[in-house]
């Protein structure tokens, strides 16, 4: 090759194959390098090998991502997002459900070796690689097919969750008539409260007020027969629905930041509310009973596998392991915050309000079976009702009982708003990373969101028809059962065996900057459960699962789901985790070589996720390296790729 004088170039490799080389990158993309006049070498080998080392940085979406505000923002954002309608709504009626103290065992046997372990890898993984739950995969991309199923699980429990919220707008508004609609002083009520015979017309059992209330008045179930008999839609119900998803749709428009600043209020006024229950609870006739049943344990359940997939999903329920809520959020959080405190704070204080709601309701359960005369197992429904029938019950025995009752369901209805920002912030969090050009447009971003809570309100009024309890109850059973342990067993292995689990301590203790001692024990519990404790549990829950799926029935009440219904609901589950499997096949196949080649490129980090690592102050200055070439590529150079360069001379 020769200049334009006619003079040998004076270096060797040809500069065009080195520019070639620097502008393709991985995956096929290609890195545009506008304003840098890559070609102007006054010196040659040292200028070139400063050139080939100093590549273009990643390319990145052109509106930066949001931080949060403050230092504690993120903090109380998640106590906000974890704190919810899964502590005083869920945990109990599983407790009652399973027998309840027993429960407790394998709750937090689940808590200590999955649950936190699991909490602080999402975390640490949305935070070291800011971004949302599929692009963050790029630390091994045969894993994405994780994201997708994170975001198939939240979109089913954004779907039901929001029925939950219209509940609870439903009794917000009934709460301002005195006397309550469910309380004995009720004209409705009186031949119910007075000689106690009435009852449920098919079943002949007696039915108290608020139970009357919640299945006749709210729920419509008594004109349904089944799941196949959903019925028409109850409109009050879907005004309520239609106005939730309304809320939702303001609060993700203001963004992380004013939602932080909400946390503090959301953050702390339901605590007021339950301590008053819980004084209250106390003092009623009956309610030692109830907390007997609640803490004594029936040894021969823990021989169930239902007990066991209950405790593990309600230990990824309430603190929203699996669903991309979490690893979305810290997305958002400075580099060099400290996961590891945060996730100490955030699971020991939503388990403990999960345990300390129980006492408030279980003795209002044992008060309940007292005036019924009937044992505690037997007093109401299994069902996620019970929450809707046990405290309206203690809120009308309250003097007050209006004001209380519209503190509660403001209460409810302020927990359940701030999960499910958490969980929509999942999704879109994940679909802005993926479509960069919508978070730089105000007006497509809202649209989409528009459109997103819309489609989320046409399907959630199949669960607000007469028998839309019932696949409710399908939705919530399967969602967060077998698929999202599957999920969260791979995300394990994935990062312990694939990633390295030494390599993302190590990411860790860069966040943590300087990390604290304590911190550097921590990390070898966390290390231990990651190779070994939490594979293990959550493939003995699995195996446990499958063996006793097939004889363990679905039931609502006194309805006890067909065949079908149950098959149904598997496919929930399988749709969630057979992303893994689609996903990895997909990512192995746009690669070349061997299979035993394909799958080590798949499990190589893309160069990109060390990029946020510069942001800390230790390391700013450092350059990325450039993607790796995955495979041979062809170059065609044309006379523009020579014409347009100039040439020193020797």
């Amino acid at each position: 090759m020769q200049d334009q004088s006619g003079k040998a170039a004076p270096w060797k490799p040809p500069p065009e194959a080195d520019a070639a080389q620097n502008s393709v990158h991985s995956n096929g993309h290609i890195a545009t390098q506008n304003g840098h006049d890559s070609t102007a070498a006054p010196a040659p080998d040292p200028q070139l090998q400063s050139q080939s080392s100093t590549p273009v940085p990643v390319p990145t979406a052109t509106v930066p991502r949001e931080q949060w505000g403050g230092k504690y923002e993120f903090l109380l954002s998640c106590i906000g997002y974890c704190v919810g309608l899964g502590n005083v709504w869920r945990f109990p009626y599983l407790c009652y459900r399973n027998g309840g103290g027993v429960f407790l065992i394998p709750y937090f046997i689940m808590l200590f070796f999955t649950g936190v372990p699991l909490f602080l890898m999402e975390l640490s993984l949305g935070q070291y690689g800011a971004a949302g739950p599929i692009t963050v995969w790029k630390c091994c991309p045969l894993l994405k097919g994780i994201g997708i199923g994170m975001l198939c699980v939240s979109t089913l429990v954004c779907l039901y969750y929001n029925v939950i919220i219209a509940w609870t707008f439903y009794y917000l508004g009934s709460s301002f008539q005195s006397p309550l609609p469910w309380s004995c002083e009720a004209t409705a009520n009186l031949g119910l409260c007075g000689n106690g015979t009435t009852g449920n017309g098919s079943t002949g059992k007696v039915l108290s007020p608020t139970e009357r209330f919640w299945n006749e008045r709210v729920l419509g179930v008594v004109h349904s027969k089944g799941l196949h008999d959903p019925g028409p839609v109850r409109w009050p119900l879907a005004l309520c629905l239609l106005a939730a998803w309304i809320v939702i749709f303001l609060c993700m428009l203001k963004g992380i930041r004013s939602s932080g600043k909400v946390v503090y209020v959301t953050a702390t006024f339901p605590y007021l509310v339950l301590i008053v229950l819980v004084i209250r609870g106390a003092t009623l006739e009956g309610s030692l009973q109830g907390v007997a049943f609640y803490l004594t344990p029936d040894w021969g359940r823990l021989a169930n596998a239902q007990v066991w997939n209950d405790a593990a999903s309600q230990i990824f329920y309430s603190l929203g392991i699996g669903v991309g809520g979490l690893l979305s959020m810290a997305s958002y959080n400075k580099f060099d915050n400290n996961v590891i405190r945060d996730t100490l704070i955030i699971a020991i204080g939503n388990c403990s309000t999960s345990f300390f709601a129980g006492f408030a309701i279980f003795s209002i359960l044992g008060h309940m079976a007292w005036k019924k005369g009937v044992p505690v197992g037997e007093v109401a429904d299994t069902g996620p009702g019970l929450a809707f029938v046990a405290y309206p019950d203690a809120l009308a025995l309250l003097p007050g009982s209006v004001f209380w009752s519209i503190m509660f369901f403001l209460m409810l209805f302020m927990l359940g708003i701030d999960t499910l920002f958490g969980n929509m912030e999942g999704i879109t969090t994940a679909v802005l990373d993926e479509f960069p050009h919508l978070r730089m447009n105000t007006l497509h971003k809202s649209l989409f969101l528009g459109a997103l809570c819309f489609s989320f309100y046409l399907m959630g009024l199949l669960l607000v028809t007469d028998g839309g309890i019932y696949w409710f109850t399908l939705i919530d059973s399967f969602s967060t059962s077998f698929g999202l342990i599957i999920i969260a067993l791979f995300m394990c292995i994935g990062i312990s065996f694939f990633y390295g689990v030494n390599q993302f301590c190590q990411d860790i203790i860069d966040m943590i900057c300087p990390c604290p001692p304590w911190c550097i024990k921590m990390l070898l519990y966390f290390k231990a459960c990651w190779i070994f404790c939490t594979p293990f549990l959550l493939l003995f829950i699995l195996t446990y699962i499958f063996i006793e799926m097939y004889n363990t029935s679905l039931q609502y009440g006194d309805y006890t789901y067909p065949r079908w219904g149950k098959a149904l609901g598997v496919c929930i589950g399988a749709i969630c985790c057979l992303q893994i499997v689609i996903w990895a096949v997909v990512a192995i196949s746009k690669e070349t070589g061997t299979l035993k080649d394909r799958f080590q490129k798949t499990i190589q980090p893309l160069n990109s996720w060390r990029v946020n690592n510069l942001n800390n102050p230790e390391r700013r200055g450092e350059q990325p390296e450039p993607e790796r070439v995955e495979a041979p590529f062809t170059v065609t150079l044309t006379d523009m790729d020579f014409t347009a360069m100039t040439w020193e001379e020797g």
